[in-house]
């Protein structure tokens, strides 16, 4: 007989804690749509009392969805509580998820306190969120660091408080896949009353075992899992939704399943990647664009006689379909719209055109338009309401020449001009932009990707910009990796030129 399995997905708050990744509020409702057409059962929504646009966005969500249950992250401090229950009104299923760190590095160093009063304020807590919701999560922080024993007393109290689950995270992503079983059987057999909550899991990626972690977890009895699509998060990211899905989808063996339609994985993947500007690594399990490439002529001589050769998951379980329509220039609204939608997302008619006449520019200058092509043109528009725009783009460059780039900026419906020289196309495009802001800032990383291959290939770039002590985040894409460049520093520079 199968076990149900809960999937937790904190994409939304975890994942957004990624620097340059953050969301506002329509992009967040988008996401959360195509978490509940997934089949999520808990969407954690935000930390509602670190920001108004944090709080703002879980009253959206709880309105704009109807059945997973909306969780709202907080301290283990009343303030927190009272804004989480705020933010909760209008969800139609709450959750509270409150908690405080356990181990000794957070109770000594990071509190100052001793492991008696991290017990008393777990329990008021609880206590306190139960005042409001019935669902209340408990999260013992670095439990992947803290002492088993002290560990199930902890969990033993918050729910005799009223926890009904508890989340067991691997903060820091330290421990072995064995040893985050042995924590999770230790607390089944340990703990008074384990029966009344479910344990959740909670592992972050920093030594590459965060799947790992998870599925030994659920498979030691634990039947939650918090995750982020595409393994998004802090530092090295979260366990993988897409990984934990098709793992108990693939092995039956364990006897557990989750209520995950795995059709529309490949289209909130790329949803997210592109509405974050996190592009998925080509290697990526599942859902990485070479999860089902074959280059050796022995693996594609086995996958044509049978897939199963070398394919342990059928491409079309995760919504990639072998025969997807081919966009071309000549192809229509239609084909485009059906493109789109399988992709999870939905547009209005008249930014369809726009994003139309955008898809036909593309589309003559580019033979092979891509799914991350059209999520980048459907992503582009953003920037349209920008206060400054890059209006014209013009480069001198070559073998023996000088590099000397002329750029126009429209600041707040005024036209600026400019031009610079310098040690590169870009590098003279930039100091142009420069001679026109008339700021000190600094740019701290600047990473070019191309999405597919091919000299014709649009190419992503990610800018850093540091300006007064602070770091701004800049994306743009383009098949002219020149005006890409530029259309990045100039999204950075919006952030903090108001």
């Amino acid at each position: 007989m199968s076990e149900r399995l809960f999937i937790f997905d904190t994409t939304l708050r975890d994942g957004e804690q990624v620097p340059g990744c953050q969301l506002n509020t329509v992009e967040k409702i988008q996401v959360a749509e195509a978490l509940e057409e997934l089949g999520v059962d808990v969407i954690e929504a935000g930390f509602p009392v670190s920001s108004p646009g944090d709080f703002n966005s879980v009253i959206e969500i709880s309105k704009a969805v109807t059945w997973p249950t909306i969780c709202a992250l907080t301290r283990a401090v009343e303030k927190d509580i009272d804004v989480a229950f705020e933010a909760l009104r209008h969800a139609k299923r709450k959750r509270i998820h409150t908690g405080i760190g356990t181990s000794d590095y957070h109770i000594r160093y990071k509190f100052n306190s001793s492991r008696e009063e991290i017990l008393e304020r777990a329990v008021a807590a609880t206590r306190y969120a139960k005042q409001y919701v019935d669902d209340v999560e408990f999260y013992c922080e670095d439990a992947g660091r803290t002492d088993n024993e002290y560990l199930a007393r902890v969990v033993e109290v918050v729910i005799r408080s009223g926890a009904t689950t508890v989340n067991i995270p691997d903060t820091t992503g330290y421990c072995l896949p064995a040893e985050y079983a042995a924590k999770i059987r230790y607390l089944v057999e340990h703990v008074d009353g384990i029966h009344k909550a479910v344990i959740s899991t909670h592992c972050h990626n920093d030594l590459g075992m965060a799947t790992a972690n998870t599925v030994q977890g659920v498979l030691s009895g634990a039947r939650q899992v918090e995750v982020t699509v595409n393994g998004i998060g802090e530092r090295a990211g979260n366990t993988s939704l897409e990984e934990v899905a098709m793992i108990f989808k693939s092995h039956r063996e364990p006897g557990i399943d989750t209520n995950i339609n795995t059709t529309k994985i490949y289209g909130i993947s790329r949803m997210v990647s592109s509405l974050m500007n996190m592009p998925v690594q080509p290697n990526k399990a599942i859902v990485g664009r070479n999860a089902f490439a074959h280059s050796s002529g022995i693996h594609q001589d086995g996958v044509l006689k049978n897939r199963e050769s070398y394919e342990i998951i059928d491409p079309k379980d995760i919504g990639l379909d072998d025969n997807a329509i081919v966009l071309t220039a000549r192809s229509g609204r239609a084909a485009l719209k059906h493109r789109l939608n399988l992709l999870g997302v939905k547009l209005e008619p008249e930014k369809l055109d726009k994003v139309y006449e955008d898809f036909l520019k593309l589309a003559d200058g580019k033979k092979d338009i891509r799914d991350d092509d059209i999520l980048l043109l459907v992503g582009k528009d953003r920037t349209s309401s920008q206060r400054i725009k890059l209006q014209y783009l013009q480069v001198t460059s070559g073998i023996g020449l000088q590099p000397v780039a002329s750029v126009c900026l429209d600041i707040a419906g005024e036209r600026f001009e400019s031009a610079a020289s310098g040690n590169g196309p870009v590098d003279a495009a930039i100091k142009a932009v420069k001679s026109i802001i008339h700021r000190q800032m600094t740019i701290q990383e600047f990473l070019i990707q191309a999405i597919n291959k091919g000299s014709d290939d649009i190419g992503k770039v990610h800018i850093q910009v540091e300006y007064e002590g602070n770091i701004y985040y800049g994306f743009s894409a383009n098949t002219d990796i020149i005006a890409a460049s530029v259309e990045a520093f100039v999204d950075a520079i919006n952030k903090f030129a108001k």
